[in-house]
């Protein structure tokens, strides 16, 4: 008599699984293809039809939550928002500034670095911050200074590394990733600086499409922050708006994030 099994799923090869089953020894090694086919099927039949796993209630106490926002931007006020035709034209540059860098990788790749330039290591979190944002930034120190004093040399260890095409063109992609990430973790506690625009602007020009999941978290996470700042500012002249408007429009416009976008006003 045929088991439920066998009557579910008839078998696809005419083996005679009864014939010598007493013989076979699951402990050694099949010694042909018939044998090793037998065998299975002698271990499938040992096993029950239906397993109880026993779970530990006190394990599933612990509750587990994914945090997914789908939030979109603040709204700009009446004013801050950028007109369609600014942000298409954009659009328009960054794309050509993205064909450029695709185009010249290689060249500017093998452009060797000055000696102070030492890049962090990939997780180098405190090293990248510093790298790019400079000790005067990252440290919260003040760089003023008066009419008075002798005009500071320039010391990129103070005021951060400039994106140059000789840097970012060595970054790969998960590179190009972890310091965005950690660039936008650094900017969701503090204030907008140029070092910080010019940094973002470029990751975003070497960001390749289509974007991985956590490229797309990390992007529509800056345009939110962007936004947020935007509506805090007192005044349209303030000189940060133009650079968290382009932020903004890339994030929207040219990486498809269509529900953060500006609307004309």
């Amino acid at each position: 008599m045929k088991s439920d099994v066998e009557e579910l799923m008839p078998r696809l090869l005419p083996l005679d699984f009864t014939a010598g089953a007493e013989d076979l020894d699951l402990n050694g090694p099949p010694r042909n293809p018939h044998e090793y086919l037998r065998q299975v099927q002698l271990e499938a039949s040992l096993c029950p039809e239906v397993v109880v796993a026993q779970i530990d209630p006190k394990k599933l106490k612990k509750k587990q939550t994914v945090n997914a926002s789908v939030a979109g931007c603040h709204a700009a006020p009446l004013g801050f928002s950028p007109s369609l035709s600014w942000q298409q034209q954009q659009v328009s540059n960054f794309s050509a500034v993205r064909q450029s860098i695709a185009k010249n990788r290689t060249h500017w790749s093998s452009q060797s670095l000055d000696d102070n330039v030492l890049m962090p290591k990939l997780a180098d979190e405190e090293g990248w911050k510093r790298f790019c944002l400079g000790e005067t930034v990252y440290l919260g120190t003040s760089s003023l200074h008066t009419d008075a004093d002798p005009e500071p040399a320039l010391d990129y260890s103070k005021m951060g590394f400039p994106p140059f095409l000789s840097i970012v063109s060595r970054l790969n992609q998960s590179t190009v990733l972890m310091v965005m990430e950690i660039l936008i973790s650094w900017f969701e506690e503090r204030e907008f600086v140029p070092q910080l625009g010019r940094w973002l602007y470029s990751l975003l020009a070497c960001l390749e499409k289509p974007l991985l999941p956590e490229a797309h978290s990390s992007i529509r996470q800056l345009a939110r922050r962007c936004a947020q700042l935007r509506s805090t500012l007192e005044s349209p002249e303030d000189e940060r708006l133009p650079a968290l408007n382009l932020l903004i429009c890339l994030v929207a416009r040219y990486f498809e994030q269509n529900d953060l976008a500006d609307q004309p006003e």
